[in-house]
C-alpha cells in the first residue's frame, strides 16, 4: 500500500507524530465531523479527526473503510 496516501496520526502510547495508520475505519461523529480509528501496526490504537475532504479521499484511495 502506498504510504504517502495513508492517514497519519499521533500515537499516544509511543509519543510519535505522523505515524501511518493501518486498518483505518472512518466514521461520523455526533456533531457531523469525521474520525478515523486504527492502529500503528504494532497493536497500539490510534485516532485522528479528519475533514470531510480528507475522509472521502482516504476512502477513495482504499486506505480506509467507510463506517457510516
Amino acid at each position: 500500500m502506498d504510504e504517502s496516501k495513508m492517514i497519519k496520526a499521533y500515537c499516544l502510547k509511543t509519543k510519535e507524530k505522523n505515524v501511518p495508520m493501518q486498518d483505518a475505519v472512518i466514521s461520523k461523529t455526533a456533531k457531523g465531523g469525521y474520525i478515523a480509528n486504527g492502529n500503528d501496526g504494532k497493536g497500539n490504537k490510534m485516532a485522528a479527526i479528519l475533514s470531510e475532504a480528507k475522509a472521502m479521499q482516504a476512502i477513495e484511495d482504499g486506505v480506509a473503510k467507510k463506517n457510516f
